[in-house]
């Protein structure tokens, strides 16, 4: 309605403008009798108005609509400022009244005088007073004085620009906080691993995207299609019909994405929730074909980037086909939300390690393994083995040998059940990847606390020789899995009478640095 009326009242001085210009022609053109002594005798001497005109280009309707108004042509004119900058501070502001808080955010973006309206006192601390989490605060003593504070002048404007809307903001940074604190303590852990991690995401509203960056710094956001819960990882799904170009991003940034407003009570505008980005991990990927691929069928070429990360290609035209991640349980919430967004991952407070200096074997024994190995919708192995110990003499080239199954102790070799293979789709096709999952590791110490925790595909390869173990006639299939801190290697054969894989020997190797920094020792 207020932009009708102000363009009715400009159509109507424009009007009026064309109308005294006529007037001033009216009043100035010569008769004809005039027309006829003007030949002989000039009448500018005689008439300083016409001669005024004359001085300067012949009148028209185009000059005519520069220099008194625009003319009813239907065109406006280029040079002219939009009707909306010449509109009074107080109607703008009786505008921004209406809006929400993150729209009226967004609008300062607009231009300087937007951005100096937008800071208004009047408008934040209306917020501030009708927002949820005001009416909601209990009352503690120590805020009189701050009530007190705030409301001691009469006039709001008194207070620099933008007082109260940096007054508004900290207090919901500081309810964020508080809330996130609430949330990470309701997490039930079993065995230092979060147990209701599907509820916790849901109560905060957690989701993950992936960040594509190019060489010239600009950045496209994607954010997860599908999540998958199992007993101790997550897997994530990405789906696109506009997939970067391989050939022009350079970085990839795993991020978790949580909302501003935690509170189920804030109702989300057409503008969205304001969300916080924390970076998780981040990949290379300007050279992706020296990569490693994990796996392939007809169409596309399966890439591993660590940590648990695959990138699906199409063999035709390399392109990018999907976006898999792996993420285990163990500390995802705090890197997922306390984190920032750009190339600073959250920092944990560091491990104080518990002395010891009666036992010899500190730190070589009582360890604890559970292994996962599923696809995100089927698990082919879920497996618990404790008591794990390793002697002195078996320590080797910086890692300790754990042995979780031997090849000679049959009671303990287990099959994988089920057709072994990773599912993967898009939004058009979806195909299977034969001999590759996920596996998720974690090992307790001796006071069962996480002490090595991983989640990442892995695929089975063909052993180059294939023998007979305990009586299993077929083929070897080699697992394994290396970083910093540990090893996991595994052989199963495949049993032809049954159609499946069985594990008949896994050996677990920890490094000698990470058990010294956890146990203080010195092996």
């Amino acid at each position: 309605m207020a932009t009708g009326r102000g363009l009715i009242l400009q159509q109507h001085i424009d009007q009026q403008q064309r109308q005294s210009a006529g007037q001033i022609l009216e009043s100035v053109a010569p008769s004809s009798s005039t027309m006829k002594y003007s030949k002989a005798q000039p009448h500018t001497s005689q008439n300083p108005c016409l001669k005024k005109f004359q001085t300067q280009k012949a009148f028209s309707p185009k000059t005519c609509g520069k220099k008194y108004g625009r003319l009813n042509t239907g065109k406006h004119s280029s040079k002219k400022s939009s009707y909306i900058d010449s509109l009074p501070s107080e109607i703008l502001l009786k505008i921004f009244s209406y809006l929400d808080v993150i729209s009226l955010i967004c609008i300062g973006s607009v231009n300087r005088n937007f951005f100096q309206l937008s800071k208004d006192n009047l408008l934040w601390y209306r917020m501030y007073c009708s927002s949820v989490f005001v009416k909601n605060s209990r009352w503690k003593s120590n805020m009189v004085v701050l009530v007190a504070d705030k409301l001691s002048t009469f006039d709001l404007q008194e207070k620099p620009p933008g007082f109260w809307k940096t007054t508004y903001i900290n207090s919901i940074l500081g309810i964020r906080k508080r809330r996130i604190n609430q949330i990470l303590k309701s997490i039930k852990y079993n065995m230092g691993i979060p147990s209701n991690i599907e509820m916790i995401v849901k109560m905060s509203g957690l989701r993950w995207a992936i960040t594509f960056k190019d060489a010239s710094g600009g950045e496209n956001v994607i954010e997860q299609v599908e999540t998958l819960f199992t007993h101790s990882s997550l897997t994530l799904s990405w789906e696109s019909l506009l997939w970067p170009s391989l050939g022009s991003v350079t970085k990839l940034k795993l991020q978790g994405i949580a909302p501003v407003f935690l509170d189920a009570c804030v109702i989300p505008t057409k503008s969205g929730r304001p969300q916080r980005f924390s970076l998780i991990a981040e990949y290379d990927i300007t050279d992706l074909k020296s990569s490693k691929i994990i796996g392939y069928d007809h169409h596309i070429n399966v890439h591993h980037l660590h940590p648990g990360l695959l990138i699906g290609v199409w063999k035709k035209d390399y392109e990018i086909a999907f976006v898999m991640a792996t993420l285990h349980y163990h500390q995802i919430l705090e890197k997922s939300i306390l984190g920032f967004p750009d190339q600073m991952l959250y920092t944990f407070p560091p491990h104080t390690p518990i002395l010891d200096d009666i036992d010899p074997n500190y730190g070589l024994h009582g360890y604890q393994l559970h292994v996962d190995m599923h696809n995100g919708l089927r698990t082919y192995f879920c497996g618990t083995f404790r008591n794990l110990f390793c002697k002195k003499d078996y320590i080797r080239k910086g890692f300790l040998r754990l042995t979780a199954i031997g090849i000679n102790d049959s009671m303990k070799h287990a099959p994988l059940i089920g057709k072994v293979g990773l599912v993967w789709k898009n939004i058009t096709f979806q195909g299977y990847i034969q001999k590759c999952f996920m596996m998720d590791v974690t090992v307790f110490d001796e006071t069962e606390k996480p002490f090595w925790c991983l989640s990442s595909p892995v695929k089975l390869l063909a052993s180059k020789s294939s023998e007979t173990h305990c009586n299993f006639m077929g083929q070897t299939f080699n697992l394994n899995y290396m970083d910093q801190e540990g090893k996991v290697k595994a052989e199963l054969v495949w049993m032809n009478e049954t159609e499946e894989y069985y594990i008949i020997n896994l050996v677990l190797y920890l490094s000698t640095e990470k058990v010294n920094s956890w146990f203080a020792t010195n092996y």
